[in-house]
């Protein structure tokens, strides 16, 4: 077989990358997915999403124990299947901070400042509510606040994130970053709106459009500093080769797309020499400048009955999906996020956000035993959480690989908190949240607050930190942009000294923006697109 473009990965970027690229008739491309189809039931009901976790549909990758954070192994939740974490994320649009962007394009990446990207958010986004500079309408992905169901938790948040000196920000994704107020989310008709729902699915149809699915990528294949196709798994460890005459694309995200690279001899030469991979070409970037959001709780319980908690009684789970199939409306219409503060810590010295307040209508206990990805380990007592969010981590670690068998999962190295700053920061962040809980606004709904356990001293409130402390899974940089000797990839997002070869991810990232990843992650593949089409 034989095709123009072959994309490795149906994530957020591959199907944009597919739906743009096969547009034009007289190019034939191929899309490679290592997971299947995306018809599990719990994908497309926006509150079932955390019962695809560790299921078939997930990678469920972990790190290698956290030194900083009381040797925990944490989990990576990853999409595997037809629109990647798109999938199987909580659906949350949030593009980040405008001086983010800026900051790429000061590395010396010309073409990403805000101003370059913003038309590029705006090409895919259909905005339900807002009509405006910043926002798209007729775009493939639609963007909405929820409609059908809401906490009196949710405005109760907004109340009090004022209360303590936020502004009230109707749109986070507009002029201003900074302020509290509700999220905007990737949902249509109350069902998840993924990638491939977006752009996928609507051009399957295109006859030089070929999807193949359950497919294992072994590695790219270059002849003279040229990538010319990939090397493939299929069915019980059947290789193939599939040749493509204009580029591949790697669209794999932020842990596999270095470990492809790795695995196909570009990157570190001592990494691949331990492994026994023949060099293809030195990149000693391949896989390093890892960074990920992490975040903690701060739990209360609540005077009534008017959260999710009691939702996830096995007798309530099923009147929910009866009200959601007969009628679209009730709690599970609308992801288990609600609200969104985004604020400085020290606005004297950074104007800038670098904590972030995620805000969900449940409460997830206070011994620990409680897992943030296992909703059947939730109390059914009902009431709120504010997840205390460090936006802009100094801390870096890196993705290898433990073996040249690609089936096996990547070594996964984030070194969480290794940072004191990172610390300090998520500890006043904490602190932050736990102010908010205190207030007013949120007198009426507030029995006890039950998270921190202990917050009689600084120490108190880090040990809390460590023993809740989660990933927000938005890995991004390992195969970062720039023009330095760590760069993977140019502003044009080719592989520095490979020719035809490109990755379109997260991994990206020089920098992790401030906010969730998976908005920016569409941009980079319209801007992209438009780059590889010569637009």
């Amino acid at each position: 077989m034989k095709f123009d473009y072959i994309i490795i990965g149906a994530g957020s970027a591959g199907c944009v990358l597919a739906n743009r690229l096969s547009a034009d008739p007289s190019n034939q491309v191929l899309l490679i997915e290592s997971g299947g189809k995306d018809t599990k039931l719990e994908i497309h009901v926006p509150a079932a999403y955390s019962k695809l976790n560790r299921t078939e549909v997930d990678w469920g990758f972990s790190t290698e124990p956290q030194k900083h954070v009381l040797n925990r192994r944490i989990y990576l939740p990853r999409g595997k299947t037809l629109g990647g974490s798109s999938s199987v994320n909580a659906m949350a649009y949030v593009r980040g901070n405008a001086e983010d962007y800026n900051d790429w394009a000061a590395l010396g990446n010309k073409g990403w400042a805000y101003s370059d990207v913003l038309p590029y958010f705006k090409k895919s986004e259909h905005n339900e509510q807002i009509a405006d500079q910043y926002h798209g309408q007729g775009g493939e992905l639609n963007v909405t606040y929820p409609k059908k169901f809401r906490t009196p938790f949710a405005e109760a948040f907004v109340e009090a994130c004022i209360e303590t000196g936020f502004s009230d920000n109707k749109d986070l994704n507009g002029a201003s970053q900074e302020g509290a107020g509700l999220i905007q989310f990737t949902i249509k008709d109350q069902k998840r709106h993924s990638g491939a729902t977006a752009f996928l699915k609507p051009v399957m149809g295109r006859v030089n459009l070929k999807v193949m699915i359950k497919i294992q990528v072994k590695r790219i294949i270059v002849e003279n500093d040229k990538a010319v196709g990939v090397e493939v798994i299929s069915g019980k460890n059947n290789t193939e080769q599939i040749r493509a005459s204009k580029e591949v694309i790697l669209s794999a995200g932020a842990f596999c797309s270095p470990q492809i690279l790795l695995l196909s001899g570009i990157g570190d030469a001592s990494e691949l020499a331990f492994q026994d991979i023949k060099l293809v070409k030195e990149l000693p970037g391949v896989g390093k400048n890892l960074q990920d959001h992490l975040f903690t709780g701060v739990s209360a319980l609540s005077t009534t009955q008017r959260g999710q908690n009691h939702n996830l009684s096995a007798m309530n789970q099923v009147k929910g999906l009866v009200q959601y199939f007969l009628t679209k409306t009730g709690p599970f219409t609308i992801s288990p996020l609600e609200a969104l503060a985004f604020g400085a810590i020290d606005p004297a010295k950074d104007t800038r956000v670098d904590y972030q307040l995620h805000f969900v209508p449940i409460q997830i206990g206070d011994d620990y035993k409680v897992d943030m990805y296992d909703t059947d380990t939730f109390p059914l007592i009902d009431g709120y959480t504010v997840l205390p969010t460090l936006l802009r981590p100094e801390s870096r670690g890196f993705v290898g690989i433990s073996s040249a068998n690609p089936l096996d999962a990547p070594v996964i190295q984030p070194n969480f908190l290794e940072s004191e700053n990172d610390r300090q920061l998520l500890l006043k962040a904490t602190k932050k949240a736990m102010e908010v809980m205190r207030t007013k606004a949120f007198e009426p709904h507030s029995k006890k607050i039950i998270t921190p356990p202990d917050y009689s001293s600084d120490d108190a409130i880090m040990h809390h930190i460590k023993m809740q402390l989660e990933t927000v899974y938005h890995p991004v940089g390992t195969c970062k942009m720039g023009h330095d000797e760590m760069a993977v990839v140019n502003d044009k997002l080719q592989v520095h000294g490979i020719e035809s070869l490109r990755v379109v991810d997260a991994s990206i990232m020089p920098n992790i923006v401030s906010g969730n990843t998976n908005a920016p992650v569409y941009m980079i593949a319209e801007k992209a697109s438009d780059m590889i089409l010569g637009k």
